[in-house]
């Protein structure tokens, strides 16, 4: 499953980490660019992907055109649902884009996110 975070610039690592733990949602680096990394790792600027993992369930996030796009299994337990959505909402906010076409709280509102 993906969600389409559209924005005019990606933002940086730490931007998108700090939203996630200031929410309770710690965030821990898997893979950046097809490499294992140490849960840590902060990705170069020109990062393509990134494989991290949230309450201990993966989601990946893809850079494309005028964006990212975040991607989870279509079989997602609610744990990982969760991990999907707040790390699109992440990547909204900090950008300043939108998630699937909403603004990023608009979409936190609506959507499944991880408990605090």
């Amino acid at each position: 499953m993906t969600r389409e975070v559209k924005s005019d610039a990606v933002p940086s690592w730490p931007a998108v980490a700090a939203l996630l733990a200031a929410g309770g949602s710690a965030v821990q680096m898997r893979m950046i660019d097809g490499a294992l990394a140490a849960p840590d790792d902060e990705p170069p600027e020109g990062w393509r992907e990134l494989r991290v993992a949230l309450a201990g369930e993966m989601v990946t996030a893809r850079r494309v055109p005028g964006g990212v796009q975040v991607v989870a299994w279509g079989n997602a337990n609610l744990t990982q649902l969760r991990a999907w959505n707040a790390l699109a909402w992440a990547f909204a906010k900090a950008g300043g884009g939108t998630v699937d076409g909403a603004e990023a709280d608009e979409f936190a509102a609506g959507a499944e996110m991880p408990k605090a």
